[in-house]
């Protein structure tokens, strides 16, 4: 039997469980926990899920340069605990991102943009169209920024940062602060729920 709390990137999980060390000296107490108040553990889970996806939005914003709404929706719904499923799991997929999300701004030499939060130039890129002084607005273009390509018959394509949300959210400063929340926070609250129930 785990609780526990866990980040899924791909194949690739990263969890904090209440359990191994603490479970072994409680394991009877928090089986008769789940059979008298099956829904104690679960809700218990919840609170600390929420309190960790909070702070893991804040800092993969932070971490990767993105806007708030964009992790907000990378990040979506977590899988949450229930009765027989005691984990409160967040999943996140995506890719490359593209450098419009990252506060792109057009120059001569080429696009600077802010990808891990640091102001960097991307050489020949634009967003524009026309020549200097007198770049215009493509609206068809969308805000994205483009690299000239000529190959395989097509004629820009899009620029990219280097940030992959799911590998950000399981890494650095975004896994620690997880982690720093979620394992004594939940062996917190499950040992208090334990002393008062039973």
């Amino acid at each position: 039997m785990h609780a526990g709390l866990s980040f899924v990137r791909g194949m690739e999980t990263i969890t904090v469980k209440w359990a191994d060390r603490h479970l072994a000296i409680f394991s009877g107490r928090i089986a008769n926990l789940n059979t008298k108040f099956p829904l104690v553990l679960p809700r218990i889970i919840n609170q600390v899920g929420n309190r960790a996806k909070t702070q893991v939005i804040r800092t993969l914003t932070k971490q990767t340069g993105l806007k708030r709404a964009v992790i907000v929706k990378a990040v979506g719904d977590p899988g949450r605990a229930r009765p027989g499923k005691l984990s409160y799991d967040m999943v996140t997929r995506g890719g490359n991102i593209r450098l419009k999300y990252l506060d792109p701004k057009e120059t001569l030499p080429g696009v600077v943009a802010k990808p891990f939060g640091k102001r960097t130039l991307y050489p020949g890129s634009f967003m524009r169209g026309g020549a200097f002084p007198d770049r215009k607005v493509v609206p068809q273009w969308n805000g994205h920024v483009f690299f000239r390509n000529r190959s395989k018959g097509r004629h820009y394509s899009y620029a990219r940062s280097g940030v992959f949300i799911p590998k950000e959210m399981t890494t650095g400063a975004t896994k620690a602060a997880f982690e720093a929340i979620a394992a004594p926070l939940l062996r917190q609250r499950v040992e208090a729920v334990l002393v008062k129930l039973l």
